[in-house]
């Protein structure tokens, strides 16, 4: 009998490394905002298996961090988030085939992103303390669980363990679970066109939030975590190419019901954790999407997810979105823009907290100057 081979085996173990955020916000928005759960499910496997066989290295394909929080914190209509996924695929597209990318990448301050990031882990983090406490024991002993194999186990697919083991306890104690939406969930029928506000609203609260993280995390990060891994193999990833690919699949795809869909740096260093090493990673995990997706019984293995364990999922990947890497290397002057810009996101919305960050951090940024100016001139001093 012939052997499976080793590097298929690592490839099928690292498909695994970034569900913890596929499936918290993924399965979230399908079970919270009301997704059509077939197109959703279809959209990433399409995806995930166009990425693999075009990267031909395990580049993940996740839910747009901004849009998922979003839907699940505050009201979204299913014709703004088509108007989203329109525009940010056909700006991305623009970008991309243009080269403007490298530019674009560079507006954004990091001060304004961390705290982007910052108000809307908080807010995901907020939906998410409710969803535990719909079971509390269920929950807690989740995100126990987690964080135990985060921490201890690091190796080890954690979002996997803490989803398995939420379904068998929750089963035990018969914790309510999702409730998907079945009606014209395998339809692909175009929905409204979206209306003036429908469109305003996509702008305002999910476009522009979202290129922001996007841009650099999603493409330019990208690129350089996977040269990091792969040195001469990464020659195919570049920032136009991730652009125009991401581009293309919200364009194509957000329409017929997909979410909002991105790479992330994130997640390629999750799937090289955890084994994977070539294109087939992504492949591999797009085909059991589909097969979740398409099978019969096959939406039932989410069903049987307890809200409560699924609320510790989110709340990891809350987290993970607030406590970013470059929150913790901010310099003590950007703090202040943080905070406001957090602050704001979670009081208004996420365009406001974006023009009051800039607006902030270009306050800093002249306040800093003149300190700089101060003090040299005083040096200057005999």
């Amino acid at each position: 009998m012939p052997s499976v081979p080793k590097d298929l085996v690592r490839d099928a173990s690292g498909s695994l490394g970034d569900i913890g955020t596929l499936v918290p916000l993924g399965l979230g928005a399908i079970g919270f905002a009301g997704l059509a759960p077939v197109p959703v499910l279809l959209g990433f496997a399409v995806f995930y298996i166009a990425t693999g066989l075009y990267y031909r290295l395990p580049i993940p394909v996740q839910p747009m961090k901004a849009v998922a929080a979003l839907l699940l914190t505050v009201q979204v209509s299913s014709q703004s988030l088509v108007a989203s996924g329109v525009l940010i695929g056909a700006i991305l597209l623009l970008l991309g085939s243009t080269g403007w990318i490298n530019r674009a990448a560079g507006l954004v301050p990091r001060s304004v992103l961390s705290g982007l990031q910052l108000g809307l882990g908080l807010m995901l983090a907020n939906m998410s303390l409710g969803l535990m406490a719909t079971s509390l024991p269920l929950g807690l002993v989740t995100l126990a669980m987690l964080v135990i194999t985060l921490k201890m186990l690091p190796n080890w697919p954690a979002a996997l363990i803490g989803l398995v083991g939420s379904v068998a306890i929750g089963a035990a104690l018969g914790a309510p679970g999702l409730t998907l939406p079945v009606m014209d969930s395998v339809a692909f029928a175009l929905p409204e066109l979206p209306s003036m506000d429908d469109w305003q609203q996509a702008i305002s609260t999910l476009v522009l939030p979202q290129l922001a993280l996007t841009l650099t995390n999603a493409i330019v990060l990208t690129t350089l975590v996977v040269e990091d891994y792969f040195g001469e193999q990464s020659h195919r990833v570049t920032p136009a190419r991730l652009s125009v690919t991401t581009g293309l699949a919200n364009l194509f795809l957000v329409p017929l019901g997909a979410m909002p869909m991105c790479h992330g740096a994130g997640g390629v260093a999750a799937h090289y954790r955890f084994g994977a090493r070539t294109g087939m990673a992504p492949v591999l995990l797009g085909i059991s999407l589909l097969m979740v997706a398409l099978l019969p019984g096959g939406l039932s293995v989410i069903e049987a997810i307890p809200t409560a364990g699924l609320g510790a999922l989110l709340f990891v990947a809350a987290v993970e979105l607030a406590l970013s890497r470059r929150l913790w290397k901010a310099k003590p002057s950007c703090w202040p823009v943080i905070v406001i810009t957090a602050l704001i996101t979670i009081w208004a919305d996420p365009f406001f907290g974006l023009l009051a960050g800039v607006a902030s951090e270009t306050f800093r940024a002249a306040w800093v100057r003149r300190q700089e100016i101060a003090q040299s001139n005083q040096d200057l001093r005999p």
